[in-house]
């Protein structure tokens, strides 16, 4: 049976074939998308201090509040009490004169004391004005000044204010 179908190869029109091959960007088009670009690229920079911002804070939290606290006791297990205020948390690393047969340090890993996130050296108080009977251990926090509501110590923490 034949077929009444006529296999005719396909034509373009060469109207539509021009237009086709044209095809691209406009120099308005590419300065629109760059255009964009820099508008999130400025406002991905501007926020990049308010994502950091957290995370220092946060690590300063824990290092005070936690990392420290295994050190500090072990060191008031082996001897007696914490460090002074005068020996402070450098008595972690080296022995206090006075101390030194019953100390059994390091108790903290380096030669030298971390600073906080702000590159300063962490406070430390024996016995703590904060934590009576015991030490405060703090970070002067973003500002670097001692003493204000950013100080970020081993205290408990105000509590929040309720609407």
């Amino acid at each position: 049976m034949p077929s009444t179908f006529r296999s005719v190869p396909f034509q373009t029109n060469p109207l539509i074939r021009a237009s086709k091959s044209r095809r691209a960007f406009t120099l308005l088009e590419i300065l629109v998308v760059l255009a964009i670009i820099g508008l999130l690229a400025g406002l991905a920079i501007s926020n990049v201090d308010k994502i950091f911002g957290g995370a220092q804070t946060t690590t300063a939290s824990l290092f005070v509040r936690e990392s420290m606290k295994t050190s500090l006791t072990t060191y008031r297990i082996h001897v007696g009490d914490y460090p002074s205020t005068s020996d402070g948390i450098q008595a972690l690393i080296t022995a206090p004169a006075n101390k030194a047969d019953r100390w059994r340090g390091p108790y903290i890993e380096g030669n030298k004391v971390p600073l906080d996130p702000w590159g300063e050296p962490y406070q430390y108080r024996s016995p703590g004005a904060k934590n009576k009977g015991s030490y405060d251990l703090y970070s002067k926090g973003p500002d670097k000044v001692d003493g204000n509501e950013d100080d970020i110590g081993n205290w408990d923490a105000p509590a929040a204010p309720t609407k």
